[in-house]
């Protein structure tokens, strides 16, 4: 599910209201007035507001956290700017020992993929100020490869998420292509292995919590992908497929099948993505269906 809440902090920052009480309600007659201040200044200094936000973004949380799963809470980094950025982005950490990926955004996809050792045409650097990485799954004591022979590859195969020739044998690896809008591409084969996330409780408390997920392990890359000033080390897919991680920890009981986001639209961007329902008055949400 999509949240839009871009607004709300600018709203509750210009409020100054007159409440009348009625004069039937005093027994003399007379009439009181009221005048509510505004909670901030009308020029507050950013430092203010950006404490504010943090404020927000933790009473969003403890509302998303009454529910029975908790909600998993990933931090959202970029803007909407394709002069600074161009792209929203959040953190990921796979592997034993774990290894932290920076990874975009993409609700129009499935798979959560990352950049694999050795890879054709991946970047080494990023104008986006950050360190690339890639995934070696022989150095994580916890990975493991997914066959052709896996149940979960021959699903995927049938929603065009995996691939395996007649050709290949059944220990051969379950294999990935895909093609996104832009005309970039990437492919590679899948793996097996454990996510690490915070859960926030509805006492506010936030856990270290992991689970053992399926994702792209990617060896070759083409298109914009392959350019290095908004290099990315992989792509968090957010679609409705098995393969997603929205589903398989939906499958494993650790969340819900539903995320929440806020991508806050200006220059300085960032903003909330949480894996769960978020519980609070004015907030509706529609299902997404599948296309017919």
């Amino acid at each position: 599910m999509v949240l839009s809440v871009l607004n709300g902090l600018l709203a509750g920052l210009a409020i100054a209201v007159l409440v009348f009480i009625p004069s039937a309600a005093w027994n003399d007659g007379s009439q009181l007035t009221m005048q509510l201040e505004r909670g901030m200044p009308a020029r507050a200094p950013v430092e203010v507001l950006r404490a504010r936000d943090r404020f927000r973004h933790r009473r969003i949380l403890q509302g998303a956290a009454r529910s029975s799963y908790g909600v998993v809470d990933f931090p959202v980094e970029g803007s909407w700017n394709p002069f600074t950025v161009g792209l929203y982005f959040t953190r990921v950490k796979l592997g034993n020992p774990a290894k932290e990926f920076y990874v975009q955004i993409d609700t129009g996809s499935d798979i959560l993929w990352v950049t694999c050792n050795p890879c054709n045409g991946c970047p080494t650097s990023s104008g986006l100020n950050i360190k690339l990485e890639s995934f070696e799954p022989d150095k994580s004591s916890t990975s493991s490869s997914i066959s052709c022979s896996d149940q979960r590859c021959t699903s995927a195969i049938q929603t065009g998420e995996a691939t395996c020739s007649s050709s290949d044998s059944s220990s051969s690896p379950c294999s990935y292509s895909f093609q996104y809008g832009d005309g970039s591409g990437t492919s590679g084969y899948y793996v097996s292995d454990t996510l690490y996330f915070d859960t926030v409780t509805e006492n506010e408390q936030t856990l270290n919590s992991s689970a053992t997920i399926i994702f792209g392990c990617s060896n070759s890359q083409s298109g914009d992908l392959t350019k290095s000033d908004r290099a990315i080390d992989g792509i968090f897919g957010f679609g409705q497929h098995e393969l997603s991680v929205i589903s398989q920890l939906s499958s494993a009981g650790v969340a819900p099948k539903v995320f929440s986001h806020c991508l806050k639209g200006s220059d300085s961007g960032g903003g909330i993505l949480v894996l769960g329902e978020i519980v609070e008055p004015g907030i509706v949400y529609t299902p997404l269906v599948q296309s017919k």
